[in-house]
């Protein structure tokens, strides 16, 4: 395939701030200078000033996980109408619903279909399978493919491995005001990084803090992202009397600088496909305490990288948090190995090399 010559679709369902439109923002840094044109249809979100910032076009388009009839229609008008008017050859769906519409409307017919898997589900599926027949098949890590093939009965090899990265960080470190004071003050400093939503278990995060505070009070904890249960956490908090130590620090863009300057990293999600956050934190040389959920143990290697935990147990969270105070030595260890597996296996330029041989191949 001449990529030259390729007009590319791009199909999330929105363009907002999860490890998914990351990765969309990351393919079109890729393929902008490789290709002829790039466009995104989704229905909107905060990034999509950075597709503006690109020279992208976006197509802003109704939620595809909205099933009623009238929006089915007026989405799938649109969609065929973007196909048609951008001439694109090429379409790349991030989500079940975005295949569905592909495979529905018939999309693929003289076009290169791919989709990228980015998490694991159990449940719809007939949709599923009718979604991604017709389809070059990408995970983003192997317990993701174990899903497709062993739950979907997908044909496990037509799946193929592209686990998620990151960009290098440049080294230049702009202090965060809140993290230089508890710096100053000799604080030991943890964060959980997400979306403060379900997946997230950022309340069992919470629920950890009374239990470290009793053995080291000069810890303190932040939790950075936006979400629908930013207002029950900052309740629970209330209600632990942890107020004075934890420190939400919202929406950052700057992940990596902010990791940069924490002494620990805390993953404390219920479900993943290969999550973006011990990656960012491996990449800055930081060791994590995360659930080994699916993809996150395809990451973190338990007791050299990093410690893996049971989801749901606050305990654990506290009791690996207190470990890592302890062991100074051990974990300094731990955040060697760790950046040497970012520059192994997650740099941007292994999965850059990876999705270019792969486009080449459709």
């Amino acid at each position: 395939m001449d990529l030259s010559k390729q007009n590319i679709l791009f199909f999330p369902r929105t363009m907002g701030l999860g490890g998914t439109e990351n990765v969309v923002l990351q393919l079109c840094e890729i393929f902008k200078p490789l290709v002829n044109n790039i466009v995104v249809c989704s229905c909107g979100g905060e990034n999509v000033k950075r597709l503006d910032e690109m020279g992208i076009r976006h197509y802003t388009i109704p939620d595809i996980e909205d099933k009623s009839p009238s929006v089915i229609l007026k989405t799938a008008k649109q969609i065929r109408r973007i196909v048609r008017e951008e001439n694109i050859t090429i379409i790349h769906t991030h989500h079940r619903m975005a295949a569905f519409y592909v495979a529905a409307l018939r999309s693929y017919k003289k076009r290169g279909f791919i989709n990228t898997s980015h998490n694991t589900f159990y449940d719809k599926k007939r949709l599923t399978a009718f979604a991604y027949k017709h389809a070059g098949l990408v995970a983003c890590g192997e317990m993701v493919k174990k899903n497709l093939a062993d739950y979907f009965g997908l044909p496990d090899e037509k799946v193929t491995v592209i686990r998620n990265a990151v960009a290098s960080f440049d080294g230049q470190i702009v202090p965060d005001e809140t993290i230089e004071k508890l710096r100053g003050d000799g604080c030991f400093i943890v964060g959980n990084i997400g979306r403060l939503s379900g997946q997230k278990g950022m309340e069992y995060y919470i629920q950890a803090l009374p239990k470290v505070l009793k053995k080291h009070p000069e810890t303190h904890f932040l939790i950075i992202g936006t979400g629908e249960l930013e207002s029950s956490l900052k309740e629970q908090t209330k209600q632990l009397n942890v107020e004075n130590n934890l420190h939400f620090l919202g929406y950052r863009s700057d992940v990596q600088n902010l990791i940069s300057q924490l002494d620990l990293v805390v993953l404390s999600s219920l479900w993943e496909g290969l999550p973006l956050t011990p990656i960012e934190a491996f990449s800055v040389g930081k060791t994590v305490v995360a659930t080994g959920v699916d993809g996150t143990v395809e990451i973190v290697e338990d007791g050299k990288s990093g410690r893996l935990i049971e989801p749901k147990k606050p305990e654990q969270i506290a009791e690996s948090v207190v470990w890592m105070i302890e062991h100074p030595e051990e974990k300094k260890s731990m955040e060697w190995k760790a950046k040497n597996r970012y520059e192994q296996d997650f740099s941007i330029e292994r999965l850059s090399k990876a999705y270019i041989e792969f486009y080449k191949m459709i």
